[in-house]
């Protein structure tokens, strides 16, 4: 190897710039969090060809002020920190001071700025070149334009792994968007190529902001998310969560900022996927824009280059509070407090072959009871046997017809109509078909009977009252020596969820009580299936850690089969019991349990109207 020098200047602000400076959206992201330092509340920003040929920022700031001009292109040159002391407690988006001086080092820079002590601005001019910046006099009104040109002009290795035009713009774009929507009190503009893209104005009330974040993430997830603000020692997180409904293939609508900096951390991922775990779909992912607010002195920002990650000081206290505030937003997604999901009706020209219902579809039809007849949705109860009662033919072998006589359809009542209205019938034995005051409402009956038994299996769990049900016929059956081995060594296990089970061989059970809940269902094959569960997480304490799984297994047993009839009193039951209990939007694997058609969709598949 060759003997040990210094590099010269110029090659190592343009090996620094890699840090910094990765393509055009690493340009805006710096110039941007640098006007928004400077306390703008009007941004623009102009770019050309992806921001390759041009990005120019122009803010009405505080301006530079002329003797600082020269030095603002330096590397580690800031007015935001001086002294370590700072960095305990930084409250500026940039800090670092390397900004100007990395873009200037792959392009040719000009930084126009106007502090306001004189009539005119002045302006400076960098070429990517280790030279002393010229100051010279330029119109300007008070704020500052920072115009990048031709970006790696002199590194054209760097230049090359530049994408297309329109792939540098959606980075870019993203970009933007990710810090406009951190920033209501300020108004932005993106045009590309002279062209529009997004024009904000200043959002200062909840309706404001909410039409920006419509703007910028879509109508739909501003449709299909509630609002939450919830603040506890001295944290405080709001913004907008998705419901489990609006999953997502990618996480590509994830928006996390802390004190204002959009942030990619693990403890914040963990947090918000554990707080969807019991809702969202297998390998889907949640849609949010959230902010957490903290004293800076807890949050460490000086981590990574580009500032993406952070580093809280008090970890767990930051994951439990995120976990607990997302599964409570979560949990009180109930129907007639949410956003229904809808059942888009296909347009049909008359003569079209419907795909929808056939004719071979089977419908039971029952008149809807008055509203007098329900009450209004009852707690969540965790007594076994009055809910096994409650729904009576959900459980019982010999199926239910419903025996009201048939007879016309009152007229709607909207007057005390619960949300998810009255039962009109089953379709297939699958459905239940409801009308309420919007129009028709479908509900899989089995998701939805799934979500109210697995919530009161954790509350009972939680409550330590998971009541027992003696068996008229003791169950024998046949298991494994492991099997048997961990039923005779951890009874107290068995005994918490309900079940007693003696060992009767060395590879013998016998089944004495299991769950009221779950009455009705088949003893063996979920005695079979628990059994299983808890011999794969062994000890105790591993077991403790992994009962949603055990509920949810036990919940599908003890739920509602397909193609079981039910009355009309034991619909309305389900639906009532719907409506008081939480998250039962979806079922425990994710899927949606109900769908709302309106009216006017409705006469839209009719062509009634027209």
């Amino acid at each position: 190897m060759s003997r040990i020098q210094l590099l010269d200047p110029r090659l190592a602000n343009q090996i620094a710039a890699g840090e910094v400076v990765e393509r055009p959206a690493s340009v805006v992201k710096e110039l941007l969090e640098n006007a928004l330092d400077a306390g703008a509340a009007h941004i623009n920003v102009d770019v050309e060809q992806g921001g390759v040929r041009l990005v120019r920022v122009r803010d009405n700031g505080s301006g530079i002020p002329r003797d600082d001009l020269p030095l603002a292109l330096s590397r580690h040159a800031t007015s935001k920190i001086a002294a370590v002391e700072d960095l305990e407690a930084i409250g500026s988006l940039g800090f670092r001071g390397e900004a100007l001086a990395a873009i200037s080092s792959v392009s040719r820079l000009t930084l126009t700025s106007n502090d306001g002590a004189d009539a005119e601005g002045w302006q400076v001019l960098v070429e990517g070149r280790d030279m002393a910046p010229v100051v010279s006099p330029a119109a300007h009104p008070q704020g500052t334009t920072v115009e990048m040109r031709d970006l790696f002009f002199n590194t054209p290795a760097r230049r090359r792994f530049l994408r297309t035009e329109k792939t540098e713009f959606n980075h870019l774009e993203e970009v933007f968007r990710r810090i406009a929507l951190s920033e209501f009190d300020t108004a932005f503009r993106l045009s590309h190529n002279q062209k529009v893209v997004h024009q904000l104005p200043v959002a200062r009330d909840d309706a404001a902001r909410a039409q920006r974040v419509g703007r910028l993430c879509g109508v739909a997830f501003m449709e299909q998310s509630v609002s939450v603000d919830i603040e506890a020692a001295g944290l405080r997180l709001h913004g907008w969560v998705g419901l489990p409904t609006f999953s997502r293939a990618q996480a590509d609508l994830q928006y996390f900022y802390v004190n204002g900096r959009v942030i990619r951390d693990k403890v914040v991922n963990h947090a918000v996927r554990q707080a969807y775990s019991d809702v969202m779909y297998h390998g889907r992912h949640a849609a949010y824009v959230l902010f957490l607010e903290l004293d800076p002195a807890l949050v460490d920002v000086n981590v990574h280059p580009t500032k993406h990650e952070v580093r809280f000081r008090e970890q767990r206290m930051v994951h439990d509070f995120l976990f607990r505030s997302l599964h409570r937003a979560v949990a009180e997604l109930r129907p007639g407090q949410t956003p229904a999901p809808e059942v888009r009706a296909v347009e049909r020209m008359p003569g079209a072959e419907p795909g929808g219902l056939t004719e071979q579809a089977s419908m039971t039809l029952v008149p809807p009871r008055s509203p007098q007849a329900w009450q209004s949705p009852s707690p969540m109860r965790t007594d076994g046997v009055a809910q096994a009662e409650r729904y009576g033919a959900l459980f019982s072998d010999a199926p239910q017809i419903a025996d009201t006589p048939a007879a016309p359809l009152p007229e709607e009542r909207t007057s005390g109509m619960p949300p998810l209205g009255f039962a009109l019938g089953q379709l297939h034995g699958i459905y239940i078909l409801s009308q309420n005051a919007e129009g028709l409402v479908l509900v899989d009956m089995h998701a939805a009977h799934e979500r109210i038994t697995y919530e009161q299996l954790k509350l009972a769990w939680e409550q330590e009252k998971v009541r027992p049900q003696p068996l008229l016929v003791p169950l024998s059956m046949a298991v494994s020596t492991r099997e048997a081995d961990f039923a005779e060594s951890e009874p107290q296990v068995f005994s918490r969820l309900g079940f007693t089970a003696e060992r009767a061989g060395p590879e013998t059970l016998v089944v004495r009580e299991i769950p009221a809940l779950l009455r009705g269902a088949d003893v063996e094959a979920l005695v079979r299936d628990v059994l299983s569960d808890i011999v794969t997480h062994g000890s105790s304490e591993r077991i403790e850690r992994h009962m949603d799984e055990l509920f949810s297994s036990m919940a599908c047993h003890g739920s509602v089969r397909a193609n079981r009839r039910l009355s009309v009193d034991e619909m309305n039951g389900l639906l009532r019991d719907m409506e008081a209990t939480e998250r039962s939007g979806q079922c425990n694997h994710g899927r949606p349990t109900w769908m709302q058609l309106s009216l006017k969709e409705l006469d839209k598949l009719f062509l009634r109207g027209r």
